[in-house]
Order: C-alpha cells, then structure tokens, then sequence
C-alpha cells in the first residue's frame, strides 16, 4: 500500500479559500443582524420624531448603536483575513 502524499500548497489554498469564506459569512450576518434590529428602531425613531421634533438626537442615537454590531463583523473578517 502506498502512503498517499498531500500537497501542501493545495492545503494551503483550501484553509485560505475556507477563511475568506468565514470572512464573508462574519460581515453577512453581522450585517443582516443590524438592519433587523435598525429596522424596528427607524420605525419607532420616525413615529417619536413625527410627534415631538425634540426626539431626533436620541431617535439617531438608537439608530446607530445597532450599527456597532456590523463594525464588529468587519472587524472579526478583517482579524481572520490578515492574521490567519
């Protein structure tokens, strides 16, 4: 029985390709994840800020803290392409 050889430059291409699909995979759903939960914040925002203009600093705030969550996925694909 011959031992069978692995080419070690297909395995590297293989771990790279499976990384940037990790890459891709952190930023989709970090992204999805913060346009569900800035969907029902808009909502409200614009509801509060149709009734009292004094809402508009706080309904933006509330706006934007979901958008941290996309920040983090980018920074968790960026980490995996550039470190691994």
């Amino acid at each position: 029985m011959a031992a069978e050889l692995i080419d070690p430059v297909a395995v590297a291409a293989q771990a790279k390709g499976l990384i940037a699909i990790g890459a891709g995979i952190a930023v989709g759903l970090a992204g999805i994840g913060a346009g569900m939960g800035e969907q029902t914040i808009g909502a409200a925002a614009v509801g509060a800020m149709a009734e009292d203009e004094k809402f508009f600093g706080k309904g933006l705030l509330m706006t934007v803290i979901p958008e941290s969550i996309a920040i983090f996925g980018l920074v968790v694909a960026l980490i995996l392409l550039f470190v691994f």
